[in-house]
């Protein structure tokens, strides 16, 4: 049984990966600071396992997350806690450079003060930039060029984490993830406004001419992919996790309301972020043709449950 640290394990994507890995048989120690976008209740039936201790606290901690790593001897730490929401990094960048880049050296110095056995740094394709619409996925030799304060404190903790790697030889590799979906997503991002939306019978408030595109992979496929680069991962690599499917925010629209059988007026155009990337795709073939990855979650299939 391996001791493991989920930082940001009340998140989207920290809560399933807590819920997998306990299922896997690992016991979890759950780091959460419980801002807006965390939520307890993704954990339900899982908060009083006794594989699963939840710790309320700050990755910037380093009293905090020193006596963790003590307690514990973690074999494995996955770090998702962010800030994530690019709209809110546009509005006040500094919270997310605390978070998403301090944080991340302060837990990366724990690590290496401490000791652990592996170390993965969960990160974004935003860290890339931004891709033209003809223009070949990005694969993980491709020099970051971050838009937004959120990919650049993304960014710079994917820096950290290589240079942990490089100078103290810390057991670290970094993930770069398309857009994640499924079950009890934060009400602020994309797939649940345009559910909320479409329910609700209102037009989706969709930024620009709605031609800007992402690429889309079930959350519970991130974190097998996430659990593979743990188990099996080149330290000091970067790996790309995607799924191939690429659709613009007026496709995505089309799509649900299509499944939803909704008939009035679908989008209500609204003015352009500022910064706002054209178009994200990854290139997979390392984590395919290295850990064997590709997803397993049908895209429409995956829809249809949130619906």
């Amino acid at each position: 049984m391996r001791t493991v640290l989920v930082t940001g394990g009340a998140g989207f994507i920290g809560a399933r990966l807590v819920r997998m890995l306990i299922s896997a048989g690992d016991f979890v120690v759950n780091l959460d600071a419980l801002t807006y976008a965390a939520d307890l209740s993704r954990l339900q039936g899982f908060m009083r396992h006794p594989r699963h201790v939840f710790v309320r606290g700050d990755v910037c901690d380093m009293a905090l997350l020193s006596a963790l790593f003590r307690k514990h001897r973690f074999d494995v730490v996955f770090h998702l806690a962010a800030e994530s929401h690019v709209d809110r990094s546009i509005e006040n960048g500094c919270a997310f450079a605390r978070t998403n880049s301090l944080g991340t050296a302060v837990l990366l110095q724990a690590a290496v003060n401490e000791g652990v056995g592996r170390f993965v740094q969960v990160s974004t394709d935003e860290v890339y930039g931004s891709l033209g619409r003809d223009d070949p996925p990005w694969d993980e030799e491709q020099p970051l060029s971050p838009s937004s304060p959120y990919s650049a404190s993304k960014a710079a903790g994917d820096h950290f984490a290589l240079a942990f790697f490089r100078t103290h030889g810390l057991n670290v590799s970094v993930t770069r993830c398309c857009n994640n979906f499924g079950p009890l997503q934060h009400g602020e991002k994309l797939l649940p406004t345009i559910l909320r939306c479409l329910k609700a019978h209102r037009p989706v408030p969709i930024y620009g001419d709605g031609t800007n595109t992402r690429e889309w992979i079930h959350v519970d496929d991130h974190c097998r992919a996430l659990m593979l680069v743990a188990e099996r991962g080149q330290a000091g690599r970067v790996y790309n996790i995607g799924s191939g499917v690429e659709l613009s925010n007026l496709e995505m629209v089309d799509k649900i309301a299509d499944l939803l059988g909704y008939a009035g007026d679908r989008v209500r155009f609204v003015p352009d972020r500022k910064g706002h990337d054209r178009r994200y795709a990854l290139n997979c073939a390392r984590i395919r043709n290295e850990l064997g990855f590709s997803p397993r979650i049908d895209f429409d299939e995956g829809l249809k449950e949130l619906l």
